[in-house]
């Protein structure tokens, strides 16, 4: 699997504290290992959000991802759950 960053989700990414980031760098590592990894909480999305999906990269902190086909998906949000999701 191939991962592209979007740039707004780079720009949210820089954004974060170095614990944070991290985090999410271990996160994304285990997604190219095991994008279905129960840690994940890997999971379709609804409403504006329809054939996007999350992973967990903490425990409030989620990346929004689509598919861009079978090996390549791209990760294009980066937030708090309510930020994200309200």
């Amino acid at each position: 699997m191939t991962i592209k960053l979007h740039k707004n989700f780079i720009k949210q990414f820089d954004k974060l504290p170095a614990k944070n980031q991290k985090q999410a760098k271990e996160r994304l590592k285990t997604f190219l290992i095991n994008h279905h990894d129960p840690s994940l909480n890997n999971h379709p999305l609804k409403g504006r959000y329809l054939n996007y999906r999350s992973i967990n990269l903490s425990s409030d902190l989620r990346a929004v991802y689509r598919y861009l086909d079978e090996d390549q998906c791209i990760f294009v949000l980066l937030g708090t759950h309510s930020a994200l999701y309200s």
